[in-house]
C-alpha cells in the first residue's frame, strides 16, 4: 500500500508540475511574459525579450543580457551573456566576451567561450568554429576533429554534409569523407538518400555516394515517404525512389505530402491532391498550410480559416493571421492582437497580446 501511494504522489507531483510547464510566451507593449491556458498569467510581463521553454527552462534577457529562468520566472541562471541558447543534451551554447562556450544547468562553463561559432550539441558531439574553419568537440571539449572543414551541417544518420573549397561532401563522426566532396550543393539524409545538386540539376544519392536518381531536376525536396517533389521545366510533380514520375509536372508549386495530401499551387491558387495525383480539395485558396491533426489553415482573401482533408470549412476565414494547431489551441490574430482558440473556432483566450508564441511543454 505505501508503495501504490508513493507511486500515486509521483504520478500526481509529475502531472502537475507538467501542467505547470505548459506555458505560452506572449509579449504586452514591450514586455514579455508567460499564460497558462486559461489566459492567467504565470510570469507577469517583464522582459525585454524571451524564448519559449525547453527542457524546463526559458532564455530571458532584462537588459542587455541574457540567462536562464524557471517556471516561476525565478532566474536560475542570472543574465550575464550576449547571447544564449536552449539546452541541448544537457549543455547550452552561450556567447560570452564574443566567444562561445557550453554550459550547464547551474550555469558553469563546462567549456570555456573560445569559439568564433558554434552549434548544439547532438549525439554528442557539436559543430564549432575557430577563425573560418569548422571542427567537432565532445562534452569535454576536447577536438575529436580539428577544424578543417568551410562549413559542417548536422549529422543525420551517421553522416553529415562539409564543405572544403566550393565542393560538398559527407563525412562521418571521426571526420574522414564517407562520400568525397563532388557536389555544387548537398542537402542532409532523409529517409536514406540525399538530394545533391551537380552545375545546375539535382539528384539524389545513398550513403555510399551512388547516385540512385542522376541529376536531371531543377529543383527537388526530401522524400516524403515514397514520393518526393521535383521540378522539371519549370513545372512541378512528384517521383518514386527511382526518379519515375508517379504524378506528372504540372504544377506551379508543391509541397510535401503530409498526412496523405500535398499542397499544389496552379492558376494563382492552392489546393491538395492525393498521392494519386488526384484533386482532393480543387484549387480555390489564396494561401494555404500542411495538414496536422486533420486541419489544415487556409487563406482566402485576406482572411485565415481552417479546413478538414475534405476541404469543409471546420473554422470559417475570419481571422488576420494564424499558426498551426498545437495541444488543441492555435494562435489567431484579428487586427494588431494576438489570442488563442480552440478546435471548434472558439476564443478560448481573447485577443489582447502584442505578439505571442504556442504553448510549449
Amino acid at each position: 500500500m505505501k508503495k501504490i501511494t508513493l507511486t500515486l504522489l509521483a504520478f500526481v507531483f509529475g502531472a502537475a508540475l507538467f501542467a505547470q510547464t505548459d506555458l505560452a510566451l506572449v509579449r504586452f507593449g514591450k514586455s514579455w511574459g508567460f499564460i497558462d491556458k486559461k489566459g492567467t498569467y504565470i510570469i507577469n510581463p517583464q522582459f525585454a525579450n524571451a524564448k519559449s521553454f525547453s527542457s524546463g527552462m526559458a532564455r530571458a534577457r532584462t537588459a542587455t543580457e541574457w540567462g536562464y529562468i524557471n517556471t516561476k520566472g525565478t532566474y536560475t541562471i542570472n543574465p550575464q551573456f550576449e547571447n544564449a541558447e536552449d539546452f541541448s543534451e544537457g549543455l547550452a551554447r552561450v556567447r560570452k566576451f564574443k566567444q562561445w562556450g557550453y554550459i550547464d544547468k547551474t550555469g558553469t562553463f563546462i567549456i570555456n567561450p573560445q569559439f568564433d561559432g558554434a552549434e548544439d550539441f547532438a549525439d554528442g558531439l557539436a559543430r564549432v568554429r575557430k577563425g573560418m574553419q569548422w571542427g567537432l568537440i565532445d562534452k569535454k571539449g576536447t577536438y575529436v576533429v580539428n577544424p578543417q572543414f568551410d562549413a559542417i551541417g548536422e549529422f543525420v544518420a551517421g553522416l553529415a554534409k562539409a564543405r572544403k573549397g566550393k565542393q560538398w561532401g559527407y563525412i562521418d563522426k571521426a571526420g574522414a569523407w564517407v562520400i568525397n566532396p563532388q557536389f555544387d550543393e548537398a542537402e542532409n539524409f532523409s529517409d536514406g538518400l540525399a538530394r545533391v545538386r551537380k552545375g545546375f540539376s539535382w539528384g539524389y544519392v545513398d550513403k555510399a555516394g551512388i547516385y540512385v536518381i542522376n541529376p536531371q531536376f531543377e529543383a527537388v525536396g526530401d522524400f516524403s515517404g515514397d514520393l518526393a517533389r521535383a521540378k522539371k521545366m519549370r513545372q512541378w510533380g512528384y517521383i518514386d525512389k527511382k526518379g519515375v514520375w508517379v504524378i506528372n509536372p504540372q504544377f506551379d508549386d508543391a509541397k510535401d505530402f503530409s498526412e496523405g495530401l500535398a499542397r499544389v499551387f496552379k492558376g494563382r491558387q492552392w489546393g491538395y491532391v492525393n498521392t494519386k495525383g488526384t484533386y482532393v480539395i480543387n484549387p480555390q485558396f489564396d494561401n494555404a498550410g500542411n495538414f496536422l491533426d486533420g486541419m489544415a489553415c487556409v487563406r482566402k482573401g485576406m482572411q485565415w480559416g481552417y479546413i478538414d482533408a475534405k476541404g469543409t470549412y471546420i473554422i470559417n476565414p475570419q481571422f488576420d493571421d494564424e499558426m498551426a494547431f498545437s495541444d488543441g489551441m492555435a494562435l489567431i490574430r484579428k487586427g494588431p492582437k494576438w489570442g488563442y482558440i480552440d478546435k471548434k473556432g472558439t476564443i478560448v483566450i481573447n485577443m489582447q497580446f502584442d505578439s505571442a508564441e504556442n504553448f510549449s511543454e
